[in-house]
């Protein structure tokens, strides 16, 4: 998978867990939209890549979340 997708996915699931732990109605707007704004882009980057790649965009944006999402960190306890 390439770090390019791994970077943007990253972001997108930082940005929608800064979003949960918003109190402020203002806070969560501005973050909501930052959120769908990083999530556009990773699933555009999906679609680019899959297509020059010849595979299923839905398989792909799969992976990358079960890879991101699902790998432990490193440094850290397992």
């Amino acid at each position: 998978m390439p770090t390019e997708l791994i970077t943007l996915q990253q972001a997108a699931d930082a940005a929608h867990l800064k979003l949960q732990q918003l109190d402020n109605h203002h806070e969560r707007d501005l973050q909501r939209r930052a959120w769908r704004q990083a999530a556009e882009t990773v699933q555009a980057a999906v679609t680019r890549y899959a297509r020059t790649k010849r595979l299923n965009r839905h398989e792909v944006e799969t992976r990358l979340r079960r890879l991101v999402r699902h790998t432990p960190s490193q440094g850290g306890p397992s």
